[in-house]
């Protein structure tokens, strides 16, 4: 019986550190690749959890339909999420603070004092989390390259995206760059 799914056509390629995927990224997104073009090999949770079990090498995933991938997000959002978490603690522990002291019939220097107060710990405890934010990314980048490399996987519309995925990706020092069609 043949085989009626889609097929999608992509580079491959592993990166022996962060640095050099990001620099690949960066150019693919410059020259038209968007982020939905991009993916990642997913955590080591999430291996495990779809295929029971995890890669012992990134060059056993490279070419599996099945292998769980992560949508690449940037650092800038990466960012904009630890200082989205450190001000909304900070904020919303100042508003409660400032509404319980005028709540209880004190006065504004008590308001602006206990805002103050329960702010920087709401600000502080954002910081631990997003601090927490970097520490994760940080071991999954480690867990992949104690894998073999960072496995990225991009999207190709045509011949000519085809050719400038695989030479940017070679640019940028990966290794075992190559083009394969795998079930959508």
């Amino acid at each position: 019986m043949p085989n009626d799914r889609p097929m999608v056509r992509e580079a491959v390629g592993v990166f022996g550190d962060a640095d050099s995927l990001q620099a690949a990224i960066d150019e693919l997104q410059s020259a038209g690749f968007g982020r939905v073009d991009l993916n990642l090999m997913a955590g080591e949770d999430a291996v495990r959890e779809k295929l029971g079990h995890i890669y012992r090498r990134v060059e056993d995933a490279e070419d599996d339909p099945e292998a769980p991938r992560a949508d690449y997000i940037a650092p800038e959002s990466r960012g904009d999420a630890e200082g989205g978490l450190i001000g909304a603690l900070s904020y919303i522990g100042a508003v409660a603070a400032a509404g319980a002291v005028f709540a209880s019939g004190g006065t504004l220097a008590a308001a602006i004092a206990g805002a103050t107060a329960i702010g920087a710990t709401g600000a502080l405890v954002g910081t631990v989390l997003a601090g927490m934010l970097d520490l994760n990314h940080a071991r999954y980048i480690q867990t992949q390259l104690d894998h073999g490399g960072l496995l990225l996987w991009v999207h190709i519309r045509d011949r000519a995206h085809e050719q400038q995925a695989t030479d940017i990706l070679r640019r940028h020092s990966a290794k075992d760059v190559h083009v394969h069609d795998i079930e959508a």
